[in-house]
């Protein structure tokens, strides 16, 4: 249904409504609002919306929201006037502290409009009449939908931003319990966010592989693009697999398991790492054969002697090049130890929901028998595990991730 029909239906509703109530019915002025989105501001909510218990947004954050409501109003107030008066620093100052906050306010705005449709769309519902309640009905889970986005939008603007999670991400997965099956379901997630990756459009450069086959022991790679580390930082933990493996004849479920990491990259990162810190290894590259296998001390572990950390990689002929990705895989990690710790301090012990993304984490299961992955960390279900490893239905795993991390995090700010 286009915009403008909504809009006659909902108008057409409206009025048949007010006709059986013996109400008169007003256009109000697009900037004065309803008295249905007065009501929404002042209590966050419509009163008896079905919303309550389950909007994104608490009563302490809707304070916040008005609060920054009302300073975009002083702010579009002044710069309205005579702006002579003002310095250019002045000016500079209060024009991108406008914008800043009208990427907030704008969708708050809106959201207060939606709050009041769903007030007006529930007193058709509740008129009495059959068909007024078919057409409310069908509005009602349409602005239900928009009322959601927008909800999305201004948590989104209401976090700080981490620069981390705009760049790409090294991404490593090392097969777990479960012998052959295990090292088949690494291959299997090693596809899946390839694909998804392809979906991104962004670019993925293998790094290090130990693999025979479909049978990946353990891999890493550097997939780059912008937002990868924002979307996939929470891939990191256990995966688990419940399937009849192909080698299996008496038709038995195996569970196998796998370990994902997920570094920020670190590229653009400026970490000191004393060269003293370091203990450098050459030693001979081990394969099936084949030139420069065996034969040249090409292969370079990096150990850094203050963590213990220590790095290998015999993917390229050249020990220079096995030695800067090396350097590069290092250098991710120590990021990722400084941002955990960081993240710790922030959090002041306090377990989240998402949880911490770390190896020992049972995070997720992939169950074949039923057509189900389910991401435990947040108790969510999803019926499509073809769509899910073909990396086409991924996206709807990662955005609930994303945004439970993200009420987490504004409900600390609160």
């Amino acid at each position: 249904m286009s915009a403008a029909c909504r809009s006659g239906v909902r108008w057409l509703l409206q009025k048949s409504v007010c006709n059986i109530a013996g109400w008169r019915l007003y256009s109000a002025h697009p900037g004065a609002g309803t008295a249905a989105t007065a009501a929404a501001s002042k209590t966050g909510l419509p009163l008896g919306s079905e919303l309550a218990g389950k909007s994104s947004l608490s009563a302490r954050i809707h304070d916040k929201l008005r609060v920054l409501q009302s300073k975009h109003a002083v702010m579009a107030q002044r710069m309205s006037e005579d702006i002579s008066t003002l310095s250019r620093d002045e000016l500079a100052k209060i024009s991108k502290d406008l914008s800043d906050a009208s990427l907030v306010v704008t969708p708050y705005n809106r959201l207060l409009e939606l709050y009041g449709e769903l007030t007006e769309l529930q007193q058709m519902i509740d008129s009495g009449d059959a068909s007024l309640r078919s057409l409310a009905q069908e509005e009602k889970q349409e602005v239900l939908e928009n009322v959601a986005s927008c909800e999305r939008d201004i948590i989104s603007e209401l976090l700080p931003k981490d620069s981390a999670e705009k760049a790409g991400a090294i991404l490593e997965i090392r097969a777990g319990t479960g012998g052959d099956e295990a090292s088949l379901f690494s291959g299997d997630l090693l596809h899946m966010y390839e694909r998804y990756s392809q979906t991104k459009g962004w670019r993925i450069k293998p790094i290090s592989m130990n693999k025979e086959g479909d049978m990946v022991k353990e891999v890493m790679v550097e997939i780059l693009g912008r937002g990868v580390f924002g979307a996939l930082m929470f891939e990191s933990g256990v995966h688990r697999v419940q399937r009849v493996p192909a080698t299996e004849t008496q038709g038995r479920v195996h569970t196998s398991t796998a370990t994902v990491a997920v570094l920020p990259h670190a590229a653009d990162v400026q970490i000191e790492i004393k060269e003293s810190d370091l203990r450098f290894e050459a030693f001979r590259a081990s394969g099936k054969g084949g030139q420069h296998v065996n034969t040249t001390d090409s292969a370079v572990r990096i150990t850094h002697i203050p963590t213990g950390i220590a790095v290998e990689n015999q993917q390229e002929r050249s020990q220079h090049k096995n030695k800067e990705k090396a350097m590069s895989v290092l250098r991710a990690r120590l990021y990722a130890i400084e941002r955990e710790r960081v993240a710790n301090e922030r959090r002041e012990s306090r377990n989240k929901l998402i949880g911490t993304g770390s190896r020992s984490e049972k995070c997720r299961t992939y169950n074949f028998s039923q057509n189900r992955v389910t991401d435990h960390r947040i108790n969510f279900s999803l019926y499509d595990l073809e769509g899910v490893m073909n990396g086409s239905s991924l996206h709807h795993i990662i955005d609930q991730l994303r945004m439970q991390n993200d009420l987490n995090e504004l409900t600390d700010m609160g």
